[in-house]
C-alpha cells in the first residue's frame, strides 16, 4: 500500500476536478469519451507525469487521477449537469454552463443526501453510498478483467486483440508475432463507409507499468514503409510523453488503447463481459402516509 500513497497527496480531490471536468467538455464540444475528457482535464491543469502516474492501488491499472475523475463525473451526473451513453460517452446536459457559476459543495451535499433514504443502515455500521458503489463496482469489474488478461499467454492475447479488431469492423486480420520483427504481433485492414481503406499493424503488451515514448518510437520505426498507420494495445496505460509521440507531426499515426479503453471495448463488443438488467425494487414511503 505504500506505493499507494506515495505522491497521492498532489493529486487534487474530487471536487476539486468537477470545474475540470466541465470544463473539459466544453473544450471538447459538450461531449467525449473517458479517455478524452481525462487527457483534456490534464491539459488543462498542466498535470505533471509523477502525478499522472501516481496508482490508485498497488500493481492496479487505474491511476489516482483517473479514479478521482471517475468520481467527480459520477457526483455531476447525479447533479444533473452531465449524461454518459451505453457506449461510454459523457456529454453536457446544457450547451453553455457557466462553470462561475457552479458550487461544488452543493454538487457534493446533493449527491450525498440523495443516497440517505436508501441507506438503511445504522449510524454505527460502514455505509456505502449509491455513488461509492457505482465508481467501486466500475473499478472492480475492470480490476478483475485486466488481471484475467494478464494471466493467459502472449500468443492468446495477440488472439484476442486479433478478434477485438474484427469486432470493430477491421479485415483481413492477421496475427503475425514473430521475434525480431519490431514488436509487430498483427496487420489488418480497416475500411471506412465501405470506400476507404488503409493497411494497420498493431502491437500487443500485457503489461502492468506505462508505455514509454521509446517504446512507441521503436514501434515506429518497426512500421515504416508497412502500413499506414499503427495500433499500440496495452493492459497498462500510457505515459503522456508516449501520447504526444503517438500523434506526434510529420510522423505516422498511433492509435493507442490503453488498459481502460481496452475494457470499454472488450465489453462493447461482449468479449469476455457481460452485462444483466437488475430489477431494483424501492419503496415509497411517502405513499403511505396519505392514508
Amino acid at each position: 500500500m505504500a506505493r499507494k500513497r506515495k505522491g497521492a497527496e498532489h493529486v487534487p480531490p474530487y471536487d476539486k476536478l468537477m470545474i475540470p471536468v466541465l470544463n473539459a467538455l466544453m473544450n471538447l464540444g459538450g461531449s467525449g469519451t473517458i479517455e478524452e475528457v481525462n487527457e483534456k482535464v490534464y491539459e488543462l491543469e498542466n498535470f505533471s507525469e509523477e502525478v499522472l502516474q501516481v496508482p490508485h492501488k498497488e500493481d492496479g491499472s487505474q491511476s489516482e487521477v483517473d479514479y478521482r475523475l471517475a468520481w467527480a463525473r459520477t457526483y455531476l451526473k447525479k447533479f444533473g449537469l452531465l449524461e454518459n451513453s451505453a457506449r461510454g460517452v459523457w456529454n453536457l446536459t446544457e450547451s453553455e454552463i457557466d462553470t462561475k457559476q457552479i458550487n461544488t459543495d452543493e454538487i457534493v451535499r446533493h449527491g450525498k443526501s440523495n443516497n440517505k433514504k436508501s441507506n438503511k443502515k445504522s449510524q454505527d455500521e460502514t455505509s456505502t453510498t449509491e455513488i461509492e458503489k457505482e465508481v467501486e463496482e466500475s473499478l472492480e469489474w475492470k480490476e478483475q478483467l485486466l488481471d484475467t488478461i494478464l494471466e493467459i499467454s502472449p500468443n492468446a492475447f495477440e488472439r484476442l486483440a486479433q478478434r477485438l479488431l474484427r469486432e470493430s469492423g477491421f479485415v483481413e486480420v492477421e496475427v503475425t508475432g514473430r521475434s525480431g520483427d519490431g514488436g509487430i504481433d498483427g496487420k489488418g485492414i480497416a475500411r471506412m463507409s465501405g470506400l476507404l481503406s488503409f493497411h494497420v499493424i498493431f502491437q500487443c503488451k500485457r503489461y502492468k507499468g506505462s508505455i514509454t515514448p521509446s517504446q512507441i518510437r521503436d514501434f515506429r520505426g518497426a512500421m515504416q514503409g508497412r502500413a499506414d498507420k499503427g495500433i499500440f494495445i496495452t493492459t497498462g496505460n500510457f505515459t503522456r510523453d508516449a501520447r504526444k509521440e503517438a500523434t506526434r507531426d510529420g510522423a505516422p499515426p498511433i492509435d493507442l488503447i490503453d488498459g481502460e479503453l481496452l475494457c470499454e471495448k472488450l465489453k462493447e463488443f461482449s468479449l469476455g463481459v457481460k452485462t444483466k438488467i437488475v430489477e431494483e425494487v424501492e419503496i415509497d414511503e411517502d405513499f403511505f402516509t396519505k392514508f
